[in-house]
């Protein structure tokens, strides 16, 4: 027990974790995977900086930056998708500028990521109180609900997220301070870039960014539309391509990430061929997002996952599905409440007791 003692550092709340408990990701990191998502934020950055302060000389280069800005800002998307669900460091206050990096990045608050997608859609999946149900795309022409959807939803996130946020500034201040400063310094860089140069800002800041919230919400209609949300194993629509699982850190498996939203995403691949696939419908597992891409949307042929006709429900209104913080301690970003990491140590230690004994 003693060496135990030795081998472990502060997680948050002054709590002690052994480093070996989550896969050899040393003094900072729960996960050595994360060093992935990592490179590709400081790749982003770094090619922010070299088409601000280096002129392309051709359109070819301004392309090529483009699409580097395009693909890491929406990497960026999906790394605050895994990040709000499981935050990757063990020090609460570097998960809290990591949430500031990947607002950057993104181009949008993380802390308000976490109303509409772990709270609304997570929990109520397609129904009334999931503000993305993919209802809401009703265009008879599949291709216009695939550029639109965004358009769809969007007022209906703004309002749920600014009612959860005037909620939780009673209910959880922290969260809500954490809010107020992505907020605020996500403003400060949208203004400052526009005043130094607005033309560069548009191309290389504002328009990625838009690549980047357009690609993370339309994906929920790729991962949704056309399955069945009561079914226990058919509720979701997964992309298994070994390469494009790569570079958007196995969002594709997105299954097992409804079952266990807190599994960390470098194990959700072998998680869904152990526990998913052997029960999954095979239509649901598409080994290519392009292809599904061209025969859903721009083929128009939108159809159940079985094959049989598919035409949404008519979407109605939203309901209310605002909780408080204590009903879901373990759903907030960087901010979880202090008794859900108090619960993890707890794993943690029976798990190093039980191998003890």
């Amino acid at each position: 027990m003693e060496l135990l003692k030795r081998s472990t550092r502060p997680l948050c709340f002054g709590m002690r974790v052994p480093f070996n408990v989550f896969d050899k990701g040393g003094p900072m990191l729960h996960y050595r995977a994360d060093l992935r998502p990592l490179f590709f934020n400081a790749l982003y950055f770094a090619t922010l900086a070299l088409a601000w302060f280096f002129t392309p000389a051709s359109w070819m280069w301004t392309a090529t930056l483009l699409v580097v800005l395009f693909i890491t800002s929406f990497q960026g998307a999906v790394q605050t998708h895994n990040a709000i669900h499981r935050p990757i460091f063990k020090i609460r206050w570097l998960n809290k500028i990591y949430q500031v990096v990947l607002t950057l990045v993104y181009g949008h608050p993380v802390s308000s990521y976490v109303p509409g997608h772990n709270l609304s859609h997570h929990k109520h999946t397609q129904s009334q109180r999931d503000v993305m149900r993919t209802s809401k795309a009703q265009f008879s022409y599949n291709l216009f609900n695939f550029f639109f959807f965004i358009l769809l939803v969007a007022p209906d996130i703004m309002r749920a997220d600014g009612a959860y946020a005037k909620a939780m500034r009673d209910r959880h201040p922290r969260w809500h301070r954490q809010l107020r400063m992505e907020q605020i310094i996500l403003w400060t860089f949208n203004i400052g870039l526009l005043l130094l140069d607005w033309q560069k800002a548009l191309v290389y800041w504002f328009v990625p960014h838009f690549f980047a919230q357009w690609g993370i919400i339309t994906t929920n209609l790729l991962q949704h539309d056309g399955c069945d949300e009561d079914s226990e194993w058919n509720h979701s629509r997964n992309f298994v391509s070994p390469i494009f699982n790569f570079f958007v850190f196995n969002n594709g498996f997105h299954t097992i990430h409804h079952m266990r939203p807190g599994l960390h995403w470098s194990l959700t691949s072998d998680e869904h061929k152990k526990t998913v696939s052997p029960h999954i419908h095979k239509k649901l597992e598409e080994p290519s997002l392009f292809a599904f891409i061209w025969r859903y949307f721009v083929l128009n042929r939108r159809e159940r996952y079985d094959g049989t006709p598919f035409s949404p429900k008519p979407a109605g209104k939203d309901e209310s599905w605002i909780p408080t913080p204590r009903e879901t301690p373990m759903d907030l970003g960087a901010e979880a409440l202090e008794e859900a990491t108090r619960e993890l140590a707890e794993q943690v230690r029976l798990k190093t007791s039980s191998k003890a004994s």
